[in-house]
């Protein structure tokens, strides 16, 4: 079992390694592609004077710098805990997200500007075929290196690759949308440019807003993925002792940098000590089968004594899941001889706690007169 538990270890580290190995190698790529079309760009941009070919040129410049900021914020995030920062600083990665978010939205606004001013003071552009060639050529390695980028970047579980990525997507689509404006001018004599870029400078703000957004998501924090808290609830439960597992939250402190608490339920029989072998025994393995390390373990007992405590919570299950903002109860527990009732309710997010709670407990007050009802909200934070 140790042999078990040390390989799963270094298969984590060594997947860290891989990532980072990743995300450097592919932003290198693109770094290095992106300056290559930028020049060739310009050049053509700058002898046609065309502005939407300018302007596609800046943009590669923009992306390489983007790869620039994922280099630095990769290597700045695996950097080691120390006192100030004991966690790590896994999440510097969602601030290069936020900032290559920012660059494709600043790119798109800009390249709006420009294409606007150019609607209301037009010039004539002038395309060569050799002009028509490099766009044609910038095109496909654009498309190719977005889709790649892309890829890594799911992989790799890289927020900025990802970004990256879609805006090479983008710009492969801006540049075939040159392309066609500058084959409708040339066979047609009606420029199209500039209202073309127009069109394109909204899909690439419209893409800035939702990448900014979705890291935003992961600045904030936002619910578990599904999978992830099913398969540690799972583990957990496989336990004999384990009636349930509760009150699951993961922290999140960059990718692959997962800290959790969790409530569990066990018989009202277990000692101390062997709650700390089976909660050290479980925190183990869900280290090594999911990555997500528990940091805290909490106990909820349930009766085993008695069978008036079973009727009980029957009577009070019965009576509050009538309520469609009750999801769960869980961690009941009656001791009759002090007359104590306690458990946990988990409400979604249409009603108050506090205003559910008081609900809750006037309808058991009712039933029970005699029994101290203490009812703990809790909230709907994963599956």
């Amino acid at each position: 079992m140790k042999e078990e538990n040390n390989n799963s270890s270094e298969n984590i580290i060594h997947e860290n390694i891989d990532r980072n190995k990743i995300i450097v190698k592919t932003s290198i790529i693109g770094i290095v592609t992106n300056i290559f079309l930028a020049a060739f760009k310009a050049s053509v941009g700058l002898i046609s004077n065309s502005i939407a070919v300018i302007l596609d040129a800046v943009n590669n410049l923009s992306d390489a710098l983007s790869s620039v900021i994922t280099i630095v914020g990769t290597k700045l995030a695996n950097k080691l805990p120390n006192k100030k920062h004991p966690l790590g600083y896994g999440r510097i990665e969602y601030m290069s997200a936020l900032l290559v978010s920012a660059i494709v939205l600043y790119a798109g606004i800009t390249s709006l500007v420009e294409s606007v001013k150019r609607i209301i003071h037009p010039e004539k552009a002038e395309y060569s075929m050799v002009a028509l060639i490099i766009i044609s050529v910038a095109i496909v390695v654009k498309f190719l290196l977005g889709r790649y980028v892309k890829h890594n970047g799911e992989k790799a579980k890289s927020g900025a690759l990802i970004a990256s990525g879609a805006d090479a997507t983008f710009d492969a689509i801006l540049s075939a949308s040159v392309l066609a404006s500058a084959i409708i001018y040339l066979t047609t004599n009606i420029s199209l440019e500039a209202y073309v870029g127009v069109i394109i400078s909204g899909v690439i703000i419209k893409a800035g807003i939702e990448m900014i957004s979705d890291t935003l998501n992961d600045i904030l924090g936002s619910r578990a993925d599904a999978q992830t808290t099913k398969k540690i609830k799972q583990i957990l439960c496989e336990e004999k002792e384990v009636r349930g597992a509760y009150d699951l939250i993961i922290h999140n402190y960059g990718p692959n940098k997962n800290l959790a608490s969790v409530h569990l339920e066990l018989p009202d029989t277990m000692t101390v000590e062997q709650v700390d072998v089976l909660t050290r025994k479980l925190q183990n393995k869900v280290y090594h089968e999911t990555g997500v390390l528990i940091a805290g373990m909490g106990v909820y007992s349930y009766n085993t004594k008695n069978d008036e405590s079973a009727k009980i919570q029957n009577t009070i299950l019965e009576t509050i899941m009538k309520h469609n903002w009750v999801l769960q109860l869980h961690g009941f527990y009656v001791d009759i001889n002090k007359k104590d009732i306690r458990f946990d309710v988990v409400m979604n997010f249409e009603i108050k706690p506090s205003e559910g709670i008081s609900i809750i407990q006037n309808e058991i007050r009712k039933i029970y007169p005699d029994y101290n009802i203490y009812v703990i909200p809790d909230v709907d934070v994963s599956d």
